[in-house]
């Protein structure tokens, strides 16, 4: 699938380190470091608060791609500084509410990763669902000695979708894995031919924009939520959130639709 994408404009086109295009509801941000692999840094993780933060309300979902061969290496350690444990502490928990308004957003976005990528790319929401091609080697993060640790976000993010040991086994050996060894371990949901991952993406980032949006906050927001709290804090928080969203109208009108035989049946394709 196809979207017809026209550049930004204002002050999203200003943001140098990333390109972002719009298609009726679906945004795709490129991050736009090609010569550093796209690796992360200061500036990166700024402007890409900027994007999200200052996305137009019509967006609904983002695909979210990398320019040149490479999705992203991961942290740029080339602009690493030395700093002191209380300016390392504050540097970290800068970047880390950075970081909260696109995982916390609204708006769903995809995640399509259209090359190799390490495990910065887990520091992005572990809701956002990937799609990778099938050539694509994933390496996860680089090994003990060349990085003392690993970024929090990128820890739990890992942990949450492979488990510790998966990301234990990656840090200490420098570890790689292909397309389908990701998936089968939980790291993307789909394994697409190589070439064909960013149309994928679009594909999805349609259908989820067409969603009830009181449907895709509540998958957001609330499914991660509801897996960190206990049993019974879980059961009760989804029963509230099935309240809410049985009251919203466009679910409300999908309701009426599928009971009235005029909604499409839900086959596997």
């Amino acid at each position: 699938m196809s979207l017809n994408f026209v550049p930004a404009t204002g002050a999203l086109a200003a943001l140098d380190l990333l390109r972002i295009e719009m298609a009726d509801a679906v945004a795709h941000i490129r991050l736009n470091r090609p010569a550093k692999r796209n690796a992360i840094n200061d500036t990166l993780i700024a402007q890409l608060h900027s994007a999200f933060v200052s996305l137009p309300e019509a967006v609904k979902a983002v695909v979210l791609t990398g320019e040149g061969d490479h999705f992203c290496a991961g942290l740029d350690l080339s602009e690493l500084s030395e700093r002191s444990v209380a300016e390392g502490v504050i540097h970290s928990r800068t970047g880390m509410r950075r970081w909260t308004p696109s995982s916390s957003a609204a708006c769903r976005w995809w995640r399509c990763c259209t090359a190799r990528w390490s495990a910065a790319g887990w520091s992005w929401p572990a809701a956002a669902t990937s799609a990778w091609p099938t050539k694509a080697p994933i390496t996860a993060c680089r090994k003990a000695s060349a990085a003392s640790s690993s970024a929090a976000a990128v820890r739990r993010a890992c942990h949450a979708l492979a488990g510790v040991h998966t990301m234990t086994d990656m840090m200490l050996t420098g570890r790689v894995l292909d397309a389908h060894e990701g998936e089968r371990r939980g790291l993307s949901q789909y394994v697409v031919p190589q070439g064909s991952g960013f149309a994928k993406g679009c594909e999805l980032a349609a259908k989820i924009a067409g969603n009830a949006p009181l449907s895709n906050f509540s998958v957001m927001q609330a499914l991660p939520r509801i897996a960190d709290l206990s049993q019974p804090d879980g059961l009760f928080v989804e029963s509230l959130m099935a309240a809410i969203a049985q009251g919203d109208d466009a679910a409300k009108q999908r309701v009426r639709a599928f009971l009235e035989k005029r909604a499409g049946k839900v086959e596997k394709k």
